[in-house]
């Protein structure tokens, strides 16, 4: 079934734009990346994955010996999610934000592009 690669969801405080690979169901979906944007315009970027994709992930690096044969994944911007699905992974980030605030720095923060109006 055919959708759209990027689904952005409102929150109260702001937007989360998810990427989609071709194959990911919106309610299901256990790893994707996400751009987050606070009204004022901040930005933050995020990589939401369930415990059973990270031991995927991991497990798939031990079979190719990435990452010293698996022993570690490193993702900068990583929120672990108990479950998927676009719904839990945009109350988990409501929950974060609301716990760290709008001017956090929990997750990489990203500058808007001042070149924009320069095309």
């Amino acid at each position: 079934m055919a959708h759209e690669p990027l689904v952005t969801m409102e929150t109260a405080d702001f937007s989360v734009t998810y990427v989609l690979a071709l194959d990911d169901d919106a309610d299901t979906v256990e790893d994707v990346d996400a751009v987050i944007r606070a009204r004022d315009g901040k930005g933050w970027t995020a990589t939401l994955m369930t415990p059973r994709k990270v031991a995927g992930v991991m497990d798939h690096r031990s079979a190719t010996g990435e990452y010293a044969d698996g022993l570690y994944l490193r993702i900068p911007d990583l929120v672990i999610v108990r479950e998927g699905g676009l719904d839990a992974m945009t109350r988990a980030l409501v929950d974060l934000f609301g716990t760290y605030g709008m001017d956090t720095d929990v997750l990489p923060r990203f500058e808007a592009d001042d070149d924009e109006d320069d095309d």
